[in-house]
């Protein structure tokens, strides 16, 4: 009954919902849109296909919720899952090549992927990680976070509306490193002045798209006076031919210390790789019902704004910041004692109430 109610209604206008837009949108512009992307995917049976990469850790339990309220609110969508691991131990099929190379496959293929995190030994030389090699695979050199308060949710900081744009291919994360003699290892930063200009354009670019007013270069120029001199020179050079920006440039030092103390400052932040890159895959509490589907939800929706999906992309939004508002039902990491089944249940809840 649930799911004949919210089809009726995704055929009706929606314009109570176009505010969950401002949380969880990459852009408002057309031009970023799946109708003009070069890599259009392609629908068969009036549904899109979507690589699904679960993850390790809490990946498969907030992979679930997704899959769950996509389904409860017919989301024209296919999901293609397939089951890379990071873990060496992991099971059935362990950290295999075949694997990866399914999800590569798998991407190119449908050009559409919700991915959680990677797991990355670092017990074991020699090992590289799936997450970098994905990237570098498929050149997805733009990482792009969010990070904005979300209403009815105390935090340390209030008024925190900034984005962190990530250049994901190369600087320290390029992968290569030997070691000369025993005891001596030579790992190269790779900085390039083709990649750096793309991503400054891309962070450009997304501000403009977005409404955004200022876009700040974190680097190390102070001592990686090549490398990074080379970033932050082909970011000031490029900031010229968008006078409507403010365009300034922080050594990541201070960056840090300002995003603890004052992250009201930033608006739009574009670095390379490292900088970017502190992840977690929540492996201490896999399997204990206490993950926050959050994160890969609100991502869900972004994927389907990029399909010009926005009823659906609304509709779903608007329950989770409807139920993180209201308090009653919040995960331990939000400082509640709700299972992530239970968080589930009430976003489905507050979709059918919203009807």
């Amino acid at each position: 009954m649930f799911q004949r109610r919210l089809l009726r209604v995704a055929a009706q206008p929606q314009a109570r919902l176009n505010v969950a837009r401002t949380f969880a949108s990459v852009s408002d512009a057309p031009t970023q849109s799946v109708q003009s992307d070069l890599f259009k995917p392609t629908k068969y049976g009036g549904k899109y296909t979507v690589s699904l990469i679960p993850g390790d850790g809490i990946g498969a339990e907030v992979a679930e919720s997704v899959k769950t309220i996509f389904k409860a609110d017919n989301v024209p969508i296919t999901w293609e899952q397939i089951e890379v691991s990071g873990l060496q131990d992991a099971t059935p099929t362990g950290r295999t090549e075949e694997k990866f190379e399914e999800a590569v496959a798998s991407l190119r293929r449908n050009k559409l992927g919700l991915k959680g995190i990677l797991h990355t030994p670092i017990t074991r030389s020699g090992h590289q990680s799936f997450n970098v090699a994905l990237r570098q695979e498929l050149d997805i050199y733009a990482s792009v976070a969010l990070v904005k308060n979300i209403p009815g949710l105390k935090t340390r900081h209030d008024n925190i509306d900034l984005c962190i744009i990530r250049e994901n291919t190369e600087g320290e994360y390029s992968g290569l490193e030997h070691q000369s003699v025993p005891g001596v290892v030579e790992s190269l930063k790779i900085i390039t002045r083709a990649k750096s200009e793309r991503i400054a354009k891309f962070a450009f670019s997304f501000a403009l798209a977005n409404n955004r007013k200022k876009v700040t270069c974190i680097h190390k120029a102070n001592i990686m006076k090549l490398a990074d001199g080379l970033f932050r020179g082909t970011f000031n050079k490029l900031a010229k031919d968008y006078p409507q920006l403010e365009c300034t440039d922080m050594i990541v030092d201070n960056a840090s210390m300002q995003c603890v103390g004052r992250p009201q400052q930033f608006d739009v932040m574009v670095m390379p790789n490292l900088y970017g890159g502190i992840l977690h895959v929540g492996l201490d509490i896999k399997g204990k019902d206490q993950a926050n589907p959050t994160a890969l939800l609100l991502s869900g929706t972004m994927l389907l704004r990029h399909l010009g999906l926005d009823d659906h992309a609304n509709r779903i939004s608007n329950a989770v910041y409807d139920v993180i508002a209201q308090g009653k039902v919040r995960t331990p990491d939000m400082g509640g004692q709700a299972t992530n089944q239970e968080f589930t249940r009430a976003i489905l809840s507050s979709m059918e109430k919203a009807l």
